[in-house]
């Protein structure tokens, strides 16, 4: 009997590497570097992709197929503004692919709580890790939001450059990833500071880190869904309007808790 069993996940990245890069990238450029440069690739090439494809489509149909649809014609932001944004975000992006390669590495290496197949553990034990996986990052990145404006220095010197964008005619869907680095890397950290503490699917960890791109756009995109608890652009566009409100990620439950909620909804009446 053999005594080494195959490695699933990083038969799993492995697979991925392949798919991302012989898709986009000459054999030989990629092929030859160690396994951890390949995933890092993959994910700043595949990271790029999603925010820049995700980008031009969303700003595409709201700001010239539905324009003054979703947004007054003064509220769109120029060019040069969304253009700004993509110069800050890809700075950021070499840094940003390193968190989920690090992540792989950790899971490829057992150090982390998580399970390549579903079957192994059963869909209800499934649905029930991810329900609490997605509470742990909520309540995680709520605080480290919060935080990045609650200590002056880190205001400062990381988070005041996302907050140039203070207005609904300098946010967009770009605005979503334009952090200084360290920023952005500490509100994904509780992504996977969870895989050590709740029992993770490896495949579903990766798409909700990559989802991350399609969301951050949903929120800066000043448009209010208005789907309650969800927490949208209209409560996100208050964060930035006055930085003391609306601090959570994907849903408006830890700032009810916290006393840090402010609706958009009752600021229009007050407006009124």
């Amino acid at each position: 009997m053999n005594g080494s069993s195959p490695n699933p996940f990083l038969e799993e990245t492995a697979f991925y590497n392949r798919i991302v890069l012989g898709s986009l990238v000459p054999n030989s450029l990629w092929a030859p570097l160690p396994h951890f440069f390949q995933t890092w690739l993959r994910n700043y090439l595949g990271g790029t992709l999603l925010y820049i494809v995700s980008g031009v489509l969303w700003c595409f149909y709201i700001y010239y197929l539905k324009r003054s649809v979703y947004i007054p014609k003064d509220a769109i932001p120029s060019n040069k503004a969304m253009l700004l944004q993509i110069y800050v975000a890809m700075k950021a992006m070499p840094w940003y692919s390193a968190l989920p390669t690090i992540s792989e590495y950790m899971v490829e290496n057992g150090w982390a709580r998580c399970f390549s197949r579903i079957s192994d553990v059963s869909w209800l034990a499934y649905l029930m890790y991810i329900a609490i996986y997605l509470i742990f990052v909520e309540f995680g990145i709520y605080w480290m939001h919060r935080e990045l404006h609650d200590i002056k220095p880190l205001y400062k010197y990381l988070h005041a450059t996302h907050h140039i964008y203070n207005k609904q005619n300098t946010l967009s869907p770009f605005a979503g990833l334009a952090f200084h680095p360290l920023d952005g890397i500490l509100q994904a950290v509780p992504h996977v500071i969870a895989l050590f503490v709740v029992p993770m699917h490896f495949t579903t960890h990766i798409a909700l880190l990559f989802m991350e791109a399609i969301w951050t756009a949903n929120i800066h995109d000043c448009i209010h869904s208005k789907i309650w608890p969800v927490m949208g652009a209209g409560y996100h566009t208050i964060h930035h309007t006055t930085y003391r409100h609306n601090y959570g990620h994907y849903t408006i439950w830890m700032d009810w808790m916290f006393g840090t909620l402010r609706d958009p909804i009752d600021d229009e009446l007050k407006v009124l």
